[in-house]
């Protein structure tokens, strides 16, 4: 059973086969440390007063939305005709073509959502197009319209169920070519990628996302903790020092497992029993 609200509901629809489905958010920011301002001496909760640098503090009824054109100069756009422009939710995810997720560019994929059959009436079709999508290696797209605003969906196959990405827009993808044209066209030493090589050879290994944590947070969380407690010690998060390689070359060496660039020893692979 989905935990939480979904936060989007309609149907699914593959050709002439539909079925009812709902979308939860696949990610969870809510244990995130989130602080308040507070004022220093009473700690009361601080409240953020819209204010005019000529009037001064006004009422949230005088405010209007605009849209900068120059410095300074704005179009103003009333609700009424936000409202007007708005698309209206057809609650309907249309699978539109397929396509394979290798052809994605990774810079387009965005927020994952589980994508679930809404009521046990939607677990055939669901099951149907899901299957077929498995054996096919595609990934569906479809739109779908959340908070007033039509997202592309790219759907794919997990486990038991799918789970629906969206995806950035191209005007939201900044052009890579920006920033990498300024970076020198040079070739590396074929020595030194080598040795980089082997060692990206030792580091090998999965990928497991319970050994990746974020120090940061868990910082905070150790000084919040101290702070309840009434102590007030400050906990610093290890950092990596920042070192001047002068000679790339020996420190590539000494990387890969000593000066003379000699490999790391393995290790010896563990004896059978004897019977």
């Amino acid at each position: 059973m989905a935990a939480g609200r979904p936060t989007w509901q309609g149907h699914l629809r593959l050709s002439l086969v539909t079925c009812p489905v709902a979308l939860y958010t696949a990610t969870d920011s809510g244990g995130d440390v989130h602080f308040n301002m507070l004022h220093k001496e009473t700690h009361n909760r601080i409240r953020m007063v819209p204010t005019d640098p000529d009037l001064g503090p006004i009422a949230r009824a005088d405010i209007v939305k605009g849209y900068e054109i120059e410095k300074g100069q704005y179009v103003v756009v009333t609700q009424d005709e936000i409202d007007s422009v708005r698309l209206e939710s057809t609650r309907t995810i249309d699978i539109e073509r397929f396509v394979a997720a290798r052809d994605i560019d990774r810079l387009y994929w965005d927020s994952p959502y589980f994508l679930v059959p809404d009521g046990k009436l939607a677990a055939e079709a669901y099951t149907v197009i899901r299957e077929a999508m498995s054996g096919a290696d595609q990934v569906a797209l479809g739109r779908v319209v959340m908070h007033q605003r039509e997202r592309l969906l790219a759907i794919e196959p997990r486990d038991e169920g799918m789970v629906a990405w969206t995806l950035r827009s191209r005007r939201e993808v900044r052009d890579a070519a920006a920033y990498f044209d300024a970076i020198p066209d040079r070739k590396a030493d074929p020595a030194m990628i080598q040795i980089a090589r082997k060692i990206i050879e030792q580091q090998e290994g999965p990928f497991d996302p319970e050994t990746f944590t974020d120090r940061y947070e868990d910082a905070l969380r150790a000084l919040i903790q101290e702070k309840r407690k009434g102590k007030g010690r400050k906990v610093q998060v290890e950092a990596p020092e920042d070192t001047n390689v002068v000679d790339l070359m020996e420190a590539l060496k000494k990387s890969l497992g000593g000066p003379a660039g000699k490999a790391r020893p393995k290790k010896a692979p563990a004896r059978k029993k004897a019977g």
